[in-house]
Order: structure tokens, then C-alpha cells, then sequence
């Protein structure tokens, strides 16, 4: 599996070079160990104050055998300028003074209550990096899965990466994705001139307003906020494997043959060779806690060369272990539902 270079600035890698007071780090950090993704995701400032605008090619010049003394006609690429939009996405805490003061320790109070925010923006986070749809919220940016949603003859060039595993039933199907970060392939911008990942500002005691602004407190008041959004710059380092039968794990996964159309194994392998080049980007593979564990449990059978569980230090330096295939890590996101829709 390829290795990201070091201008590849993960969501920690970020924090630590621009807060200097230290409390980002520590957020970012907590996100990342309770969010396997944000592990992976390729952080890039845009260069727009509300996003990143690309260039896509979309088409390659014409070239020509040409003979002696024969001229040829000059030709060209064609491009196209996709401007991609961040969200904002953004809470408020407001706890009682005398509340916080009544175990003696407030700012271990107040810590506590962060925790909770912090897994909320997590949450949502994660959800919109694959669900996200501005088509239902104009507020969100758009995520992998409304990109890769349409495996018809009429639809967008990306369906050759979405692969389907046959499940039929409405509204009980999941999906694993493939996504090869990077620079020029898949990553996350925050607005030019902004910070990048989860803001946390200390508006210290404040007046609140309680009951329509009829009555009053004092309350240590906190903002959280994040700007992000996502880019697929190039549509063929993504592939989708939809269509997963969420109540039938094993069987589409464990004891069907490996060439059957339905076998999450030989699904994984074939996405995998949808990309063009494994070495663009760091490449890993994102799915729910149910089809996770079921290829944990295959790891037990399957040769170490292919499914296997790995040892060793996260970015962190903490022990741990993780699943990969063929080299290429098995990531856990439980943002990823067991109900999605049948993508037809």
C-alpha cells in the first residue's frame, strides 16, 4: 500500500502547526481515534473563501501518424472548472455557572460536556463524508455516496466504479467504499484563510437568556465549529461497493463461491483494480461495524497474504490492530448505515 507524502496533512498534522495554545490538537486528536476516517482524509486549505475550485480534465488533444512531407492539424485538451463548497458546521454550549461549581472542579466539568459536542460534530462529520446531499440540505456539502449513486446505462462515467452485490431489498442494503487520498485524487479543503478542523472557542461567563428573553443566567459559554468539505478531483479513485444485503453478510460474503456477483471478498478484489494507480494516494477501505466484523471473522480462514489482521503504532503511538486486504486497510465507520437504498 502506498504511503501518503509528507504534503499529505492529515486532520492532526493540521492542528498541530496552527494552534499554538494547544486546544485543537487535543480535540483533533479525540476525533480522529473515535473516527477512523479522519485518520485517513487528506486536509488541503482551498482556494476559495468558500471552498476549492478545480480543474477536471475532460478530454484528451488528438494525436496523428503522420508521413514524410505530410503535415498535420494542431488539437488540444478540454477542461472544466468544478467549484466544490465547504459547510459550516457549527454548535453552542451553554452551561449553568453554579452547575459547573458544584463538584468543585469546573473545568473538568466543562470537559466533560465538550466530550459530548465533540462526539456530535464527529458524528455528523463522518455521516456528511458519505451521505452528505445538498440536493436535501443546501447546507451540507455533498457526499461519496450521492456521487456514486447511479449504476444505469444513461448515468455519469463513474458508474463503471460502483459495484453491485446484487441485494434487492428496499432500504436494508449497506456499502463498502474504496477511496485513494490525495492531492490530485480525494481530499477534504477548508475555506482559504480559515483553520483547519474543529474550532473550539472559550467564550468564558456570559449572560444567557432563557424563556423568550424573559429571564436570565450567567453560564460559561462555549462554540464549536468546522469548515470542511470534500473533492473528488479525479471520479476514478473512488469505487463503491453497494448493494450489500445488511441481514446476509455471510452468505454474500463467507459461503458463496468467490466468483459469485454477490461475494463482498471478490467485490473488494475487483475494486481495486478499478483504480487506475494505487500509488496516487493512500488507499483504504470504509464499512460499518456489521461487514467489518464479518470479514474479521474470514480473516480466521483466509490466507495472511490476503485478508489478515495487522499489529502496530497509530499516529498517535498507540498499540493497536487492523484489518486489511491485499495490503490495503479495513477501516470502521459506523456513520456507514445498514439501510440505505437500492442503488439501481
Amino acid at each position: 500500500m502506498a504511503t501518503l507524502s509528507t504534503s499529505n496533512l492529515t486532520l492532526a498534522d493540521w492542528a498541530k502547526r496552527t494552534d499554538p495554545d494547544g486546544k485543537v490538537p487535543v480535540i483533533a486528536e479525540l476525533l480522529s481515534q473515535s473516527n477512523e476516517i479522519l485518520e485517513d482524509c487528506v486536509f488541503k486549505e482551498g482556494n476559495l473563501p468558500t471552498g476549492e475550485r478545480v480543474v477536471i480534465r475532460t478530454g484528451l488533444p488528438t494525436v496523428y501518424w503522420r508521413a514524410l512531407n505530410q503535415g498535420i492539424p494542431n488539437s488540444k485538451s478540454t477542461t472544466a472548472q468544478v467549484d466544490e463548497a465547504c459547510g459550516i458546521l457549527e454548535a453552542r454550549s451553554e452551561v449553568d455557572k453554579d452547575l459547573a461549581m458544584l463538584n468543585g472542579n469546573t473545568s473538568q466539568f466543562r470537559l466533560s460536556e465538550d466530550n459530548a459536542f465533540l462526539e456530535a460534530m464527529n458524528q455528523t462529520m463522518a455521516t456528511t463524508l458519505f451521505y452528505g446531499n445538498p440536493a436535501t440540505d443546501p447546507k451540507q456539502f455533498l457526499g461519496l455516496a450521492p456521487r456514486y449513486s447511479d449504476i444505469g446505462s444513461g448515468s455519469p462515467n463513474n458508474s463503471q466504479n460502483i459495484i453491485s452485490c446484487g441485494g434487492t431489498t428496499a432500504g436494508a442494503q449497506t456499502s463498502v467504499f474504496l477511496v485513494v487520498w490525495g492531492d490530485n485524487t480525494v481530499y477534504c479543503p477548508f475555506p482559504k484563510g480559515s483553520t483547519a478542523g474543529l474550532m473550539h472557542e472559550d467564550l468564558g461567563e456570559q449572560t444567557v437568556y432563557l424563556d423568550s428573553g424573559t429571564s436570565r443566567m450567567q453560564a460559561y459559554v462555549t462554540r464549536y465549529q468546522w469548515k470542511n468539505g470534500l473533492v473528488v478531483k479525479d471520479w476514478r479513485y473512488v469505487v463503491r461497493i453497494a448493494n450489500i444485503e445488511a441481514s446476509d453478510i455471510r452468505a454474500a460474503s463467507g459461503t458463496q463461491a468467490f466468483s459469485a456477483s454477490t461475494n463482498i471478498i471478490s467485490a473488494m478484489a475487483r475494486a481495486l483494480y478499478r483504480i487506475p494507480n494505487m500509488a496516487m494516494g493512500r488507499a483504504a477501505f470504509y464499512m460499518n461495524r456489521t461487514v467489518h466484523s464479518g470479514l474479521s471473522v474470514m480473516a480466521l480462514d483466509k490466507s495472511d497474504a490476503v485478508l489478515a489482521v495487522n499489529q502496530g503504532l497509530s499516529q498517535f503511538g498507540t498499540p493497536y490492530s487492523w484489518l486489511s486486504f491485499l495490503g490495503v486497510p479495513c477501516r470502521r465507520v459506523d456513520s456507514i448505515v445498514n439501510t440505505e437504498a437500492v442503488v439501481a
